[in-house]
């Protein structure tokens, strides 16, 4: 068999879509479709221009949190708190079970815990002398 192999730093949205795609038809082979959606919450100043917001995706039951994003000066106001809700709920009417995410000790890992969240694994020095904290919680008398 002949290949080539490239190394790239370019982030080429229609390579990744290459790659993932024989992973996605595997996985479903094994565990069925993962009814993977979007899912977003924007947050919005007053001028309506973008400043936050959540950014994840809900599959296999689950909602995914990739970004959360809270204005220093919105801050403390509960917030970052509507956001979740507002994207916890979506997933509970989307059909999903529990919700995860990750954070790092000195960003919101006490902001999650508040909310419910549990630490579920730590990847320690990521970065040097912090953890990346691991985190998960359910969303309904039926959760995992």
């Amino acid at each position: 068999m002949e290949y080539t192999l490239a190394l790239t730093d370019v982030a080429d949205d229609e390579v990744r879509k290459l790659i993932v795609a024989p992973l996605v038809e595997y996985n479903e082979s094994k565990a069925g479709p993962s009814h993977n959606r979007p899912l977003a919450v924007v947050l919005r100043d007053k001028d309506q221009v973008v400043v936050g917001g959540l950014w994840g995706a809900t599959g296999y039951g689950w909602l995914f949190t990739q970004l959360l994003v809270v204005p220093a000066n919105m801050r403390g106001h509960g917030v970052g708190t509507k956001i979740m809700q507002r994207a916890e709920q979506e997933a509970i009417a989307r059909g999903c079970h529990s919700a995860w995410l990750d954070t790092h000790e000195f960003q919101a890992k006490a902001f999650y815990e508040r909310l419910g969240y549990v630490a579920f694994a730590e990847l320690p020095n990521y970065p040097t002398a912090f953890a990346r904290v691991f985190m998960k919680k359910s969303l309904s008398s039926t959760g995992r």
